[in-house]
């Protein structure tokens, strides 16, 4: 079996799908591999590295595919990519079926079997697979690193002989994985930190790590989580109070960090411009859903948005890719987490009614077959 280990060229992406450990221990399991010249490059890992584990170097995205049964990637190819994929090739990456149909669609027509990672089911067999959590761990840390740096003052309480540093309050709106590590390191720093979020559930978990829990409580908020553990989208009334509730707070706060996202639709909006508005100058909003729209008003991708009254709005792209070593490193294993139990005798023998093989499946036989999109195609 030949494994294919492409650089990622699409904007702003950093990191790679294999590393050197990872390389060594599907070698292990009998597989050969083929990483592009320059694939680790973003997180630190030169070509000797791979070579040293076992790996050929290829020179081109065309000559490191070819011939593979399995390629392993971080985001979804390119258009320009696709022309060199084949018939019967099993590639496994975050697919974001919703953002770019046309790509799934593509790789179906050719009848390359394309796998979402990012669709792994949220079950405890599968929490090593899941590339959703590892990498929103490292964000929510990277989005508090990234918020101290752009703000003007100290984050804990200092008493000095010149007098006192008052601690900075942090507001951390969507305390999912992301949102929980930014509770743990906002804290870890010495800031005041409260948490909001749809989900009754993660009440508990804001205040085990020290938080506040802001929200309104009511029926609605007692019904807002899905089986899979996502938030349900809220009706207009609750979004109201809630909006009202958070104006009044945020426009106390120093620092805002915001990380709601709902699978398959654009980000909603949690910030309003009137509240950024009634924030202090010098206070700074991290904006981790800016790739799928923003929760913040007024937020642009990649980019610090300084208001007219001095607010900073961070919409930094790609936030696992900046700590693209260590982002890579966990991406890898959720790769081989998820691809070494069905490894038998140096080939890949995937088990097709395997749940967790189900439920990442998009394409296979020439067909989108993810019950999510295959009724598009009727």
């Amino acid at each position: 079996m030949k494994i294919a280990i492409p650089k990622e060229t699409r904007e702003f992406e950093t990191r790679v799908a294999a590393t050197p450990e990872t390389v060594k221990k599907f070698a292990a399991l009998g597989a050969e591999f083929a990483v592009q010249a320059g694939a680790g490059d973003g997180a630190n890992i030169p070509d000797a590295a791979y070579q040293a584990a076992g790996a050929s170097i290829a020179k081109t995205f065309a000559a490191t595919v070819k011939g593979a049964d399995v390629i392993l990637k971080v985001q979804r190819p390119t258009e320009a990519e696709l022309k060199s994929l084949a018939k019967g090739q099993k590639l496994f990456c975050i697919m974001s079926p919703y953002n770019e149909p046309a790509i799934m669609e593509a790789l179906a027509a050719k009848g390359v079997d394309a796998f979402a990672m990012e669709f792994m089911p949220r079950i405890s067999r599968a929490q090593s697979m899941d590339v959703l959590s590892s990498q929103a761990n490292l964000a929510g840390y990277k989005a508090v690193l990234e918020a101290a740096n752009a703000y003007g003052r100290a984050f804990p309480q200092m008493m000095t002989a010149a007098g006192t540093v008052a601690p900075a309050k942090v507001f951390v709106m969507g305390v999912g994985v992301a949102g929980l590590q930014a509770i743990a390191t906002a804290r870890r720093l010495g800031a005041i930190v409260t948490a909001t979020d749809v989900r009754p559930a993660t009440e508990e978990q804001v205040q085990s790590l020290g938080g506040k829990f802001i929200a309104v409580k009511n029926e609605e908020f007692e019904q807002a989580q899905t089986t899979s553990g996502y938030a349900k989208p809220m009706s207009d009334d609750y979004k109201r109070q809630q909006a009202e509730l958070v104006a009044g707070h945020i426009a106390k706060q120093d620092i805002v960090i915001t990380t709601a996202l709902i699978p398959g639709r654009k980000a909603p909006v949690l910030v309003s411009a009137g509240m950024v508005a009634s924030m202090k100058p010098g206070s700074v909003i991290v904006d981790l859903a800016v790739e799928q729209g923003g929760n913040v008003e007024g937020v642009e991708l990649d980019r610090v948005v300084v208001t007219a009254n001095g607010v900073k709005i961070l919409g930094l792209a790609n936030m696992p890719g900046r700590l693209a070593t260590d982002t890579s490193s966990l991406f890898a294993r959720n790769h081989f987490n998820f691809l070494s139990p069905f490894i038998k005798e140096g080939a890949l023998a995937l088990d097709d009614e395997d749940e967790l093989v189900k439920g990442i499946r998009l394409t296979g036989n020439g067909a989108v077959v993810h019950p999510n999109f295959a009724a598009k195609e009727d």
